[in-house]
């Protein structure tokens, strides 16, 4: 076996290492994946002759721009953008845009790698993208963020379109930065295509698309709580986040007869023993969303409610765990927190909210345990539909859309479950989703040849 790509794990992940030094959120999402794909492949010769693990992470490009923008004082500013093309085998490139203070090349990149996988098993034709800023819209005006979202397109135009590229919303991009991104698009080229996704119901967005990720997390715990004969009627579910996906989870959780005890945000958590019902997560959608309110308003508003500062949920006694906020949230005592206090199924909302130690706690444990590149793609699945919808001119209605998500959700769940059991009733979803996702598009890269 004189190819290079024979190689062994360590000495995979050293070359990893090497080629993207101090890129620890990427190289982190690289081994989560290649810990399974390895034995996947062992005896496949013809992924080793052709190097289709060691493609797969290296990105087909990584664009990196200068977005100058003026505040409302009229100083420049001066940001950092990036988009992230990882892989288009099966499809345009896809993945949202996220503005934070946090986000870095490592960042993105890890982000576009997973949402190689995620698009792959939602079973529509998508490739894998990822982009932003390190802007933070918090705290800025209406018209600082529309400048900026408009010097951000100025650059970002050149390299995305409905056939190339075709960007979302993520952490920090929702519907309004959307739109001064699309109009920014439109005014730049003088055309009208689905080149974002995520649109305003206005001017060509989807229905559900605000709830799909959410939503779509619980309908993949529901999918494997079933395969042992239980639902959520009747348990107790702990979420992080307070945005988006967080809500419309814990909507979710209590459509189904659940009770959502835990909201999150930077600050901190809210712990609600009375459960947080769907009149509460109305308040904290108009507070969070209209507003721009922080969670600890939620126990002035419900004083039965207690605010934990700087803290995570993950210590209270529950059922069922969504973490919704952000990577690396929920870390390996967190994971064996959950375990010991009788947590049986853990579905992530976010990407990649648990570290590699909590992952190899929770597959240790054998426990119902999801990751975020087959439980979230409900969004991304959604926002395929809208591009779809924006190509043919039409729009479906709501319950088609229902439809058709919870159709794709089971369609993952079913997919994960064929390459991640083990014989003995066990399955295990990570292995399931990276084998599921890297097979589709190691195929057709096989078939274009080395390209």
């Amino acid at each position: 076996m004189a190819n290079s790509d024979h190689v062994d794990l360590p000495r995979f992940m050293e070359g990893v290492a090497r080629r993207n030094p101090g890129q620890t959120e990427f190289i982190q999402a690289v081994q989560e994946v290649a810990e399974d794909i390895f034995e996947f492949i062992a005896d496949k010769e013809d992924y080793h002759r052709e190097q289709i693990l060691r493609r797969i992470a290296e990105p087909d490009r990584v664009v990196s721009f200068r977005v100058c923008w003026e505040d409302d004082a009229g100083n420049v500013r001066v940001q950092r953008g990036w988009r992230v093309q990882n892989n288009n085998a099966i499809g345009p490139y896809k993945g949202g845009i996220r503005f934070h203070p946090s986000v870095n090349e490592s960042i993105l990149k890890f982000l576009a790698f997973e949402q190689t996988f995620k698009n792959s098993l939602t079973g529509l034709p998508m490739g894998g993208g990822k982009g932003g800023a390190n802007f933070n819209p918090k705290g800025k005006s209406v018209r600082e963020i529309m400048r900026f979202c408009q010097s951000f397109m100025n650059e970002l135009y050149r390299h995305i379109g409905p056939d190339t590229d075709v960007p979302a919303g993520d952490i920090g991009v929702g519907a309004r930065e959307v739109g001064f991104m699309f109009g920014q698009y439109k005014r730049l080229t003088n055309t009208w295509n689905g080149v974002l996704t995520g649109k305003g119901l206005e001017y060509g967005g989807s229905l559900i698309r605000p709830e799909a990720t959410g939503y779509g997390a619980v309908y993949f715990l529901l999918a494997m709580l079933r395969t042992k004969g239980m639902s959520l009627e009747g348990k107790t579910a702990v979420i992080s986040g307070s945005g988006n996906v967080a809500t419309h989870a814990a909507e979710k959780v209590v459509q189904s007869g659940g009770k959502v005890l835990t909201l999150s945000d930077s600050g901190g958590f809210i712990h609600d023993p009375d459960g947080i019902d769907l009149d509460k997560i109305n308040w904290v959608k108009a507070h969070k969303t209209h507003r721009r309110g922080r969670i600890e308003d939620y126990v002035t508003e419900y004083p039965k409610a207690t605010f934990h500062a700087g803290k995570t949920p993950w210590g209270v006694v529950c059922d069922v765990a969504l973490p919704c906020a952000t990577q690396n949230e929920l870390l390996g005592d967190d994971a064996r927190t959950l375990v010991a206090n009788g947590c049986i199924a853990v579905s992530e909302g976010a990407n990649m909210p648990t570290n590699l130690e909590g992952v190899h706690v929770f597959k240790a444990a054998k426990i119902l345990y999801a990751p975020g590149k087959a439980a979230n793609a409900g969004g991304v699945a959604v926002s395929g539909l809208e591009m779809s919808q924006n190509s043919e001119r039409r729009s479906w209605k709501e319950e088609e859309l229902q439809e058709m998500l919870l159709d794709i959700m089971e369609g993952i769940h079913g997919r994960c479950v064929a390459y991640g059991g083990d014989g003995t009733g066990y399955i295990d979803y990570v292995k399931g989703a990276n084998i599921a996702g890297f097979k589709k598009v190691a195929d057709a890269m096989l078939a274009f040849g080395v390209v």
